[in-house]
Parts: structure tokens; sequence; C-alpha cells
């Protein structure tokens, strides 16, 4: 049996459980993290997002990643049936809890996917003098 969305809200139909993918007027791409022995890496899916339409920043423990997808020109759409990819502005935040090399973060986008690979920082190791009293 399919479920079909209710007849009440005629949008709805169009975009189903779409919705928690939206945050105000931007969407959020779903994204992985996690842990390697050597680094952290953030993958986002992007699909149909060039790499020119993305902007990745770092402020304190927080990797931002935003951009836009534009939706392509190349068909005359006379009646939408269906709607479940978003277009437009897109912003993900991710809070790295782990040490890193800031000044070591590459970000590679290919095939629909950007990774963002985050170097752990080697621990530090401080030896402290005891003094007497």
């Amino acid at each position: 049996m399919v479920d079909r969305p209710s007849r009440s809200n005629p949008l709805s139909e169009l975009i189903g459980d779409f919705p928690e993918r939206l945050r105000g007027d931007r969407w959020q791409p779903a994204v992985d993290v996690f842990e390697t022995e050597k680094a952290v890496v953030v993958r986002v899916e992007l699909a149909g997002v060039r790499s020119s339409q993305v902007k990745v920043s770092i402020d304190g423990d927080w990797l931002r990643i935003r951009g836009e997808r534009t939706p392509s020109a190349d068909a005359d759409i006379e009646r939408l049936q269906q709607m479940e990819i978003a277009f437009g502005p897109f912003e993900r935040s991710v809070r790295i809890g782990i040490p890193f090399e800031r000044n070591q973060v590459v970000a590679n986008l290919d095939e629909g996917f950007l990774s963002v690979v985050l170097p752990k920082s080697a621990p530090t190791r401080r030896r402290i003098e005891v003094t007497k009293e």
C-alpha cells in the first residue's frame, strides 16, 4: 500500500516529507562526520553543485559549508508532478570537537560529494617541573 499525502494540503502532495531538510530560506544537505586514525572527515551530499558555488570556512571549532544549487534550465516544465530536490542557498555548520590542524584542512568536491579532511593535531606533551616549597 502506498502512503499518499493528505488532499487537505495541496503543497504536501508536492513536497511530502521534504520540509525537515528546509530551515528558513535555506536547505540543508545531508552530512556524514567520521573519524579516521589521522583525521576527522566531513562528507556532504551536494549533487548538482559546482565547486565554484561552495564556500568552506573554519570559525573556531566550527566548520561552515555554504553555497547554492541552481536549477537546471534544460527542460521547459509544463506541469510539476513531484518536487523533492531543493535548490537555492544552503548552509551547514558542524562543530569539530577534536583538535585539528587548521592550516592543513583540504576540501574536494567529487561526484556530488564534498569531502573536507581535517587532520588531527598531534598530541602535545609538556613536562611540568615540580618545585620545592
